[in-house]
């Protein structure tokens, strides 16, 4: 089980991530937005897959992975329930989602 501060904790150890906010919502971004905690509520948060990552990740943990609702997970915007993973997972779902995002020359 990954706590909300061990999720934070993980997104801001990415390279040049900061914490900021989103509509009411803790992000995470570098640059752009990669990571998000609390939606829709503190149980969750969300990667910003690719729509082929996001369709391994929930084929392969659908206990865990979750497209958010309509157009923006269609995009590759996808929950994931804290209580369900492990640091492992996170870490993996994490990196991908950052480098998704990352400007070049940090990669």
């Amino acid at each position: 089980m990954i706590s909300p501060d061990d999720f934070r904790r993980l997104a801001l150890a990415m390279p040049q991530a900061i914490e900021s906010s989103h509509m009411g919502t803790v992000d995470f971004r570098c640059g752009k937005i990669f990571a998000t905690l609390g939606n829709p509520d503190a149980d969750w948060a969300m990667v910003k897959l690719t729509p082929d990552q996001q369709e391994m990740r929930v084929a392969a943990e659908p206990e865990v992975f979750v497209p958010v609702p309509g157009g923006w997970g269609k995009g590759g915007a996808t929950r994931l329930r804290l209580a369900a993973c492990d640091e492992a997972t996170v870490l993996g779902a994490l990196t991908d989602a950052w480098r998704n995002v990352a400007p070049k020359k940090l990669l």
